[in-house]
């Protein structure tokens, strides 16, 4: 691993377990062993490191996703929505530390001010939402879903699904025991009556 990689894993964990604003360089340095000035010429910034890390969230999560659609067969859209809500909480649970930065409140006031915040929270926000809305197509398609408006139903889904995650991220409750009734949930919400 390099220093760089290094400086990326060790900053994305004290962002994620102690916030932005209580985590120092100093602090950066001692956790990695690299010295400030190194952390300095790799990043100019804590603000531009912070920007770095949510660029990895982002292609971390948005890799994951696509590989396991490229993985998967859904019979129906429905199928997919289950696969899709199972894969989410899968995965948060795997990278529990991207999961827990992207909910902490100061990503969002950065992207207020720096567009380069905004675009990678947007983007990743609108990938996940793609995901429910691709399978609300297929399954309004197939049958299996309700005809109703697809991006406003997926945004809906996406909400759910990470409030359970959000649970699970503040230690309030087990996201993984919610799994079959958010399914029955979803299932009351979106199945056609034909389907």
């Amino acid at each position: 691993m390099s220093r760089k990689e290094m400086i990326l894993q060790a900053a994305t964990r004290l962002f994620a377990v102690r916030g932005f604003r209580d985590t120092s360089m100093v602090e950066i340095s001692r956790v990695t062993g690299v010295a400030s000035g190194t952390i300095f010429y790799h990043f100019k910034s804590k603000e531009a490191l912070f920007l770095a890390i949510l660029a990895d969230v982002r292609e971390a999560i948005t890799t994951d996703f696509e590989r396991y659609f490229d993985r998967q067969q859904f019979a129906t859209g429905l199928k997919m929505i289950e696969g899709a809500v199972w894969f989410y909480l899968q995965l948060a649970g795997d990278r529990e530390d991207l999961f827990l930065l992207l909910h902490r409140h100061y990503p969002y006031e950065l992207a207020e001010v720096n567009p380069e915040c905004n675009e990678h929270l947007e983007a990743i926000h609108i990938c996940l939402t793609d995901i429910f809305e691709t399978a609300i197509r297929k399954g309004q398609t197939d049958g299996s879903i309700a005809k109703m408006s697809a991006r406003k139903t997926a945004l809906i889904v996406y909400s759910l699904v990470d409030g359970i995650v959000r649970f699970n991220t503040y230690k309030l409750y087990q996201a993984g025991a919610l799994y079959k009734e958010l399914i029955a949930a979803l299932h009351r919400m979106l199945k056609s009556q034909s389907g």
